[in-house]
């Protein structure tokens, strides 16, 4: 077809529409393949990981996947770690000057649920150094594009002899294989440290750990095993015969598993008793220590590993190792790339100076109860926030125009009181009525005035503040003469002591503030009285 990979180079179509990696009853590429953890001695595996270092890691890559079926925290901190990543969704960035065409095709590839399958199975070389998934291309709305990924057994493909860096297609016949064919497969290799891929992967120093855990699960199971029933001491007679030693003997030992037995006459038994505690402070403490290691190993920490830590301490410990589910994003986003965005793009539209990248962001934790606290406070003070934004951060939706909506208790209305009647339109209470009977002080005058209007609230609450913004609409007329001289004293004076002699000539007039004051001070206090 002529199509070239994004380096121009031309690249063979004839194997991207078949299977070549496939599994087969024997030979090199066999699913079976003889245990190695059931047996495993520091001997044996220091000899798995000298032969692994050498490139020879069919033994190796076998522990591996066998630890993860029989070490239960090893396999649980790598499931955090793997779907930790997988909980992420990808984003397609365009650069400027892309065309639409490439954008809007890279978007197709990403949003195919069986990319995410993919891109998931590539998070197992983090614990075995690499990982290989095959790519089935097919021809889909005049493009060609990858529609199936299939992950393959890493021991499938070996390290070349020369640098141990480079994966080749295991095939019977030949102790190199032969190099993978260009835009057929993912090659993912997390660089979690620097070294060759047998050397880099988790699976190599928990191997260590992993041995020590059978031991100790081994030595706890014999311990509880021979102390977890009393152990019983039986004496008999000197003079007792064989056949009498041994119906005793048999009745010990009935006695040990089934609780019951049979004894001679004059048979003396003791049972003794070790601590279980003991067990558990030797064995269990060891198991722990390991199990913490392996967290530390694998997810970067122990807190939201173990059992006993609080909620925030887990969010603190979080937070810190994000340092490791970025590296992992950022990798598997170097390898997607690499190896399928920039070769399905160059196969459909040539190679092209600058191509779509699919990311996988990670984002900081949201500390919500800290944001709300902010939010109150700033928000009184002018600050303008985006409700959509807050949602977001909140995880709430977009009420619908139906739905029940919180309001502040503030916004509700008041409920009525069973012990105070409701009020009635056009009549004054008696007590203020009272008061103010024979009563023409200004504040009463007042009082009585709001008083005969039609009351909507018992406590007042209106009438004060219908006082209030009478008081204030004229506030200019009462400001006026207050800061009038003191503007013209500081337009003509010369100095400050010029200032204040202008003021004692003509000072400002605070005759209009006292008097409104006065009037609104006793207004509020008769209604305050009377509403008591």
């Amino acid at each position: 077809m002529g199509m070239t990979g994004p380096d121009g180079q031309a690249v063979d179509t004839t194997p991207l529409g078949i299977e070549i990696a496939t599994p087969t009853a024997s030979g090199r590429r066999r699913v079976y393949e003889e245990q190695v953890a059931a047996r495993l001695r520091p001997e044996r595996l220091g000899q798995v990981m000298r032969d692994a270092a050498r490139g020879e890691t069919r033994a190796y890559l076998t522990l591996a996947e066998e630890m993860e079926e029989r070490y239960l925290h090893y396999a649980s901190q790598l499931q955090t770690r793997r779907l930790a990543l997988d909980g992420i969704e990808p984003s397609v960035q365009v650069p400027d000057g892309v065309p639409a065409a490439i954008g809007d095709f890279v978007h197709e590839l990403v949003e195919d649920p069986a990319f995410g399958i993919g891109v998931a199975a590539l998070a197992d070389g983090i614990s075995k150094g690499y990982s290989v998934v095959e790519m089935q291309w097919e021809m889909q709305r005049k493009r060609l594009r990858p529609v199936h990924y299939v992950w393959r057994d890493p021991r499938f493909f070996r390290l070349d002899r020369l640098t141990l860096s480079d994966l080749h297609l295991e095939v019977d016949g030949s102790a190199e294989g032969e190099p993978l064919p260009a835009a057929k497969f993912i090659r993912h290799v997390p660089r979690i440290r620097t070294g060759i891929p047998s050397r880099t992967g988790l699976a190599r120093p928990a191997a260590w750990a992993f041995m020590v855990q059978q031991f100790s699960l081994q030595d706890w199971a014999a311990f509880a095993e021979k102390y977890g029933v009393p152990f019983l001491l039986g004496t008999y007679p000197r003079d007792a015969s064989e056949a009498v030693k041994r119906d005793f003997l048999r009745g010990l030992l009935q006695m040990a598993n089934d609780g019951a037995g049979i004894m001679p006459d004059g048979a003396k038994v003791e049972a003794f008793k070790v601590d279980g505690a003991q067990g558990e402070a030797v064995f269990g403490g060891l198991l722990t220590y390991v199990d913490r290691q392996i967290s530390k190993l694998v997810v970067g920490q122990t807190m939201t590993a173990d059992s006993g830590a609080s909620m925030a301490q887990a969010k603190i410990h979080n937070e810190v190792r994000l340092d490791i589910l970025r590296s992992d994003a950022k990798q598997t986003a170097i390898t997607v790339n690499r190896d399928v965005i920039e070769m399905a793009v160059a196969l459909n539209f040539g190679p092209q100076e600058r191509y779509p990248k699919v990311i996988w962001p990670v984002a900081e934790p949201e500390d919500v109860t800290a944001i709300a606290d902010g939010v109150a406070k700033l928000v009184p003070l002018g600050l303008k926030v985006s409700q959509r934004e807050l949602r977001s951060k909140f995880g709430l939706s977009e009420p619908e125009a139906d739905e029940d909506i919180l309001a502040p208790a503030s916004a509700a209305a008041p409920a009525a009181s069973p012990a105070s009647p409701a009020p009635v339109p056009g009549r004054k209470p008696a007590r203020l009525a009272a008061h103010v009977a024979g009563c023409r002080c200004g504040g009463c005058l007042r009082t009585a005035i709001l008083a005969a209007e039609p009351a909507t609230e018992p406590d007042g609450v209106e009438a004060v503040d219908r006082m209030l913004e009478e008081a204030l609409a004229d506030w200019q007329d009462i400001t006026d003469p207050l800061l009038a001289p003191l503007g013209a004293a500081l337009a003509q004076a010369t100095s400050f002591e010029d200032v204040l002699s202008r003021l004692r000539e003509s000072g400002p007039d605070a005759t209009r503030l006292a008097e409104r004051l006065a009037i609104a001070t006793a207004t509020a206090r008769g209604i305050g009285d009377v509403m008591d």
